[in-house]
């Protein structure tokens, strides 16, 4: 199994339009960004997507993914799902996984697109080729959304989604003691609604016994790249991770 970070970036990604920020401002001259965020999981010829971002075509013709066998949407805001678009006149009738309410919500937008819907409930296993799959409920008002979380051959993956730290005890028991955790972390301090700081994505990561973290969701807030992943788990555009069929115990790119 392996796990493929196309997107790291939040809503507006890295560097901002009309932004002068010095992280933007290092980004643009040095020719790194944050693209939205998806997640490529493939194994065994399969490719499965975490979300698809508004960046997807770029990101799947830079990585050379040609089909897609699913998808799973985690929560109905644009720089999660409009991406999905890319499939237009290039892939019928991907499989969709997600709780009714979100695709009830998401369908609002993509009801000219050809998909086939399947609704899973929180907490509720399934599986896409050897891969086991659960959406564990998270806290990102005003909207549903969920987490996401994958075993495969002993190894284990968990995506926290856009989250808050209020993230129901249920769902901490299902993320617990991941290989890898994928952690909202949108800025270094503050406080957010809908999301989480950097100080609270490690105090989830130690909590959740992760034995390794890597921050997605990652705002211009953040010190530029290099100066960020002095300091944080900082995630980065196309950063791979890979897991068992005779590998060591964990690689990552």
């Amino acid at each position: 199994m392996k796990v493929v970070l196309l997107g790291t970036g939040d809503s507006p990604g890295t560097p901002v339009i009309n932004c002068h920020c010095r992280t933007c401002e290092d980004a643009r001259r040095r020719g790194w960004e944050r693209k939205r965020f998806s997640i490529l999981i493939q194994d065994s010829n399969l490719n499965i997507l975490v979300d698809t971002s508004p960046d997807l075509r770029r990101q799947l013709l830079e990585n050379k993914i040609e089909k897609i066998d699913a998808v799973i949407w985690t929560h109905c805001h644009y720089d999660h799902f409009g991406g999905f678009g890319e499939f237009y006149r290039v892939q019928d009738n991907v499989k969709v996984y997600t709780t009714p309410q979100i695709h009830d919500a998401i369908n609002k937008y993509m009801h000219f697109i050809s998909y086939e819907a399947i609704e899973v409930n929180p907490y509720e296993k399934f599986e896409i080729g050897r891969i086991s799959f659960e959406l564990v409920i998270v806290n990102h008002p005003p909207v549903d959304a969920v987490g996401v979380v994958a075993e495969c051959n002993g190894y284990k993956i968990s995506i926290s989604g856009d989250t808050n730290i209020k993230i129901p005890e249920k769902s901490i028991e299902d993320m617990s003691s991941p290989d890898l955790l994928v952690v909202d972390a949108i800025a270094p301090s503050g406080k957010f609604r809908k999301h989480m700081n950097a100080y609270e994505a490690l105090q989830l990561s130690k909590r959740l016994k992760a034995k390794r973290t890597i921050f997605s969701h990652v705002s211009h807030l953040f010190p530029p790249l290099e100066e960020a992943k002095k300091i944080y788990p900082i995630g980065e555009d196309y950063q791979s991770f890979n897991f068992g069929d005779g590998l060591e115990r964990f690689l990552g790119d």
